[in-house]
């Protein structure tokens, strides 16, 4: 029984998810990502596959996240027909976040040709379109949490809940040639253990094989309480500073959660001070899925029988006149924008007019990939670059580490030691320091057989 795993994306870095599963005479690839960061970087999503599309049978993700599904649309414009499984919310997700993502797409290719234009160079092409992601939705399968299903001949698939964000999902993939068997185990992306919407990860108790994500495998999340507080004192130093708050959100889960937490704390927070804005026309439509599929999770997140948020001061502005409106705002916003990393959206342009002003405060919610605009801020950059213009940071930093909506170190090895019988584990998904760190301390408090996954490396399970 041939059952294979082979590692192309994600191996010692944390962005573009790509593995290859081979079964008998099929070919299946698990995570279709994009590559984020510096735009040396992001040029590999442009490489070719790592298996000739025609031998491809079936594409799974773990969850809708662009360094998980972003390169979809391109594997469909490039001849792949066939499905694409995912959980039924990741499905909606998906049909969000992929057309939006051919968008930016189109608009890096306009940008970059008015500047070859000028200097007579060749016109670029854009990695793929918006319409060549709503193209390939037309790929997509969607199952239920627990849901089993043979989806090749020998191959049996089920989703779990993960707790990362709304639909993720543990993926297990079962092989049998009637037989024997042997399952595979990839957490996708798992959740914090005290992660204010999602619920916790499923714990498995058997696996063959297990893939493991490490993106903080070298750390511990401060404790919620701790967070909380911290936040409540950031909000206080901001109403007595008098300027605004800058909020670069994932669009999917982080947003969510914030919305959530400002719900929960809204006294204690002194919110009724601020207004709140939703700038993110994906960030809301997003917050609706979120409003479809609450009977995922028990946060109370809306308003009985509403999509809105429980936040009397609440504005979601889906137009960019509405967006332009806010930068006229000098004091009291509070403003969710995309992206997470600061690497495109419209906080750049918030950032803009309010980064060099000491009263306004940018709060860093999430990872912040190397070679990102948001990892230079974390690591204290002086200046910026916007659009050619040089901009000193004169705003108050914050990183606030214990939002993460993934596990830390402790949630990763906890979640690992309900196998009993210990399957080799192999680590993507994340940066060196902290994958030696996770396997360092899974070998020693569990005895795992830990080991760092390599590109191009195979291991049959």
């Amino acid at each position: 029984m041939k059952f294979e795993l082979q590692f192309f994306g994600a191996t010692e870095e944390v962005t573009g998810s790509l593995y290859v599963i081979r079964t008998g005479q099929h070919t299946v690839l698990l995570e279709c990502g994009l590559v984020q960061g510096g735009r040396k970087d992001e040029l590999r999503n442009a490489e070719p596959f790592p298996v000739p599309i025609k031998d491809i049978d079936a594409v799974i993700l773990s969850h809708a996240h662009i360094d998980h599904s972003g390169r979809v649309p391109l594997l469909a414009k490039r001849g792949y027909t066939g499905p694409v499984y995912t959980q039924n919310a990741t499905r909606e997700l998906c049909s969000i976040m992929l057309p939006d993502s051919g968008y930016l797409h189109e608009k890096d290719a306009e940008w970059e040709n008015r500047k070859r234009d000028k200097k007579g160079e060749e016109p670029v092409e854009a990695l793929y379109t918006r319409a060549d992601a709503e193209d390939s939705l037309k790929l997509f399968r969607s199952f239920r949490y627990e849901e089993s299903t043979e989806i090749l001949p020998g191959l049996w698939l089920r989703f779990l809940d993960a707790g990362h964000i709304l639909g993720s999902a543990i993926v297990e993939l079962r092989c049998s040639d009637g037989t024997a068997s042997r399952t595979l185990v990839f957490t996708g992306d798992l959740g914090y253990r005290d992660a204010p919407v999602m619920e916790p990860p499923k714990r498995l108790k058997h696996a063959d094989a297990v893939l493991m994500e490490s993106t903080y495998g070298d750390r511990l999340h401060r404790s919620f309480d701790e967070t909380l507080i911290e936040l409540a004192d950031i909000f206080q130093r901001a109403r007595a500073s008098k300027g605004n708050i800058l909020i670069p959100a994932f669009t999917v889960g982080r947003t969510q959660d914030l919305l959530y937490l400002m719900s929960q704390n809204y006294k204690r927070w002194g919110l009724a001070d601020w207004h709140i804005y939703l700038d993110s026309p994906m960030g809301i439509e997003a917050t609706k899925v979120y409003a479809r599929f609450r009977h995922l999770y028990g946060a109370e997140l809306f308003r009985p029988g509403s999509e809105l948020p429980n936040l009397p001061n609440f504005h979601a502005t889906m137009t960019t006149e509405e967006s332009m409106g806010i930068n006229t705002i000098r004091s009291g916003a509070i403003i969710i924008a995309g992206s997470g990393m600061c690497t495109g959206g419209r906080i750049h342009h918030h950032l803009k007019n309010n980064i060099d002003r000491a009263e306004c405060h940018v709060i860093l919610i999430g990872f912040q990939a190397h070679g990102t605009l948001g990892r230079r801020l974390v690591d204290g950059e002086t200046e910026i670059r916007l659009w050619g213009e040089t901009l000193p940071v004169r705003a108050q930093i914050h990183t606030v580490g214990g939002l993460s909506a993934h596990g830390d170190q402790a949630d990763l090895i906890d979640w690992y030691r309900n196998f009993a019988n210990r399957p080799p584990l192999y680590l993507v998904h994340g940066e060196p320091k902290a994958q030696q760190a996770l396997q360092e301390k899974l070998r020693e408090t569990l005895n795992a057989p830990a080991s760092i996954a390599v590109r191009g490396q195979k291991i049959e399970i």
